[in-house]
């Protein structure tokens, strides 16, 4: 006590200290407001700086050299899988996975759409809708011709990228709306953190930037985003001078004509093998729900005609319900135009399929083995009589399928079909390993910057940092390119944050999975409830640094 007692009178006297000096330019000494300062009295006060100075130094090197021990202790354990981690519990990727809490007991009432959700495609779907729309492109837009030798690349593209209209980029975004460093492309090439920092300042983007951007989020995404990126290098790649905004509103609107006009539908069912993935499961799915006494309906912005062939052909290995799929549904509807379907106040018109014509009376009442286009939310509320919380529709488009039924307070269900891959890859080891390296190092770091001020930076600290910095490097890009080579995951970005879509995703879907008749997996009766321990995503497991320090 008596030290601490003599230090503050020394600090206060410090704080108010001023200096003097003769006409010979020699300093006599420390003036304070109590009085000039004998010169032993001003040796001691600088032994006793010098004295703090140093013992400082020394707390801050053993604080250095505790990290240094540690890292080095944790490259060595890196070199094998701990036994703890290996025993971790893996994720279902069939799983249904809650961010709000759901009664399934509750819910009286099944919706569907049909693309991605109650239909399942091959991968060979991307590369028709990438051919038909760069066709499109060379004969009605007149680009050049050798945009007709453009391959779809499968390896590029992700659900959740946005493109920036005006700078060209394709970009993906963190939860916050951050670009993420490993993810900004100027068609092909990816740009490094100096260069995104040069075209956009920071990489947090701001609500005025926010504005020209666009999200790709549906099924055409894949194509779509790959496409806008081809024919961007084109351009660069042939010096030629382009609008950004231009070549997005050309690529969109030849996929919108691939899909309005038929041309993806017609080609699809020309080679349902090709394009359809059968699925017995869903049948099954369907009917229980039938013998449960739930209603069921389908809202789709697809033409009837695909409709029919699709689910006739998925359906037909199963002889009771190839031809009359529509007995499983008590509603069908076709060409809903959503997402306009949950705000506008279009009428249900009654739509005839052998004569492909629509009648003219009005429609208060949905009748059996009738089909229907067009509508809206409203009027299917004042027909059905249906409460908004007994239904739950299930789609895979955020925005278009899940948005307006959220807002309207029905229970929605997101049907994320990467979701599988992605949570069988979480499951591995390898990645797992790298996940503990990345937060173990994360983990260093973090203390180094809270140890060492900015004057107090020394060569083995600098030495220190860039080794941290490099290794962590390294995880992050070996667990991104076992997702994705170009953007990695999914749901989250490099660094273990959410991503952008993951955020949507809590926004507008109460529960997601890869496919509808994961339901199977579960009683009807079930309450899902959000996990307690929730981390990031739901099915989403961090693995604790701590495993490797109880080896």
């Amino acid at each position: 006590m008596a030290c601490f007692r003599r230090l503050f009178p020394l600090c206060s006297s410090i704080n108010r200290t001023t200096f003097s000096s003769s006409s010979s330019g020699v300093v006599q000494g420390f003036r304070s407001y109590g009085g000039i300062a004998s010169p032993e009295q001003i040796l001691l006060k600088l032994e006793d700086a010098e004295t703090r100075a140093g013992a400082d130094t020394l707390v801050l090197d053993d604080k250095m050299a505790q990290i240094r021990r540690e890292f080095d202790a944790a490259k060595q354990s890196f070199l094998r899988v701990p036994e703890a981690l290996k025993a971790m519990p893996k994720m279902n990727p069939e799983g249904i996975y809650v961010n709000k809490n759901l009664r399934l007991d509750s819910i009286q009432v099944y919706g569907f759409d049909y693309d991605y959700t109650l239909a399942h495609y091959s991968s060979n779907l991307q590369s028709l809708i990438y051919d038909l729309a760069k066709e499109h492109m060379v004969n009605e837009f007149h680009y050049p011709e050798i945009c007709m030798e453009f391959k779809y690349d499968p390896t590029f593209p992700i659900r959740g990228l946005y493109y920036d209209k005006l700078k060209g980029c394709l970009l993906k975004l963190d939860f916050f709306g951050s670009i993420e460093s490993d993810g900004c492309y100027y068609g092909r090439r990816k740009l490094s953190r100096k260069e995104i920092e040069e075209i956009y300042g920071t990489r947090h983007i701001g609500r005025d930037q926010a504005r020209r951007l666009v999200g790709l989020m549906d099924f055409f995404c894949f194509s779509e985003a790959c496409l806008i990126a081809d024919i961007v290098q084109y351009f660069v790649d042939a010096k030629l001078e382009f609008d950004a905004c231009y070549i997005y509103q050309d690529v969109n609107r030849a996929i919108q004509h691939v899909h309005r006009s038929g041309v993806a539908h017609r080609g699809i069912l020309s080679d349902p093998h090709k394009y359809l993935v059968k699925n017995g499961q869903l049948l099954h799915f369907l009917k229980m729900l039938r013998e449960k006494g739930k209603k069921l309906f389908l809202l789709t912005n697809s033409p009837y005609y695909f409709v029919d062939g699709g689910m006739r052909f998925m359906l037909e290995d199963s002889t009771d319900f190839r031809d009359s799929w529509r007995e499983l549904f008590d509603v069908v509807i076709a060409k809903a135009n959503k997402p306009d379907f949950y705000t506008s106040e279009h009428p249900f018109r009654c739509y005839d399929a052998e004569k492909d014509t629509l009648a003219f009376t009005k429609v208060d009442a949905f009748l059996p083995d009738k089909i229907y286009y067009h509508g809206c939310l409203k009027s299917f509320l004042q027909i059905t009589k249906w409460k908004g919380p007994e239904v739950i529709y299930f789609g895979d488009h955020l925005f278009s399928d899940l948005r307006g039924p959220a807002k309207a307070g029905w229970r929605t269900a997101a049907i994320i079909h990467e979701l599988e891959d992605e949570i069988l890859i979480q499951n591995e080891d390898a990645y797992r390993l790298e996940q503990a390296k990345f937060h173990i190092l994360q983990e260093l770091l973090g203390r180094l910057h809270a140890t060492v001020a900015n004057s107090q930076k020394s060569e083995a600290y600098t030495l220190l940092l860039e080794e941290l910095n490099d290794w962590r490097h390294k995880s992050s890009h070996k667990m991104k390119r076992m997702f994705n080579k170009s953007f990695g995951a999914t749901f989250l970005t490099d660094r273990g944050q959410e991503s952008a879509f993951a955020y949507h995703i809590h926004q507008y879907a109460d529960v997601y999975t890869s496919k509808p008749e994961n339901f199977l997996l579960y009683p009807p009766e079930a309450w899902l409830h959000v996990p307690f321990d929730i981390k990031i995503m739901p099915h989403h497991v961090k693995v604790s640094s701590s495993l490797f320090k109880n080896e």
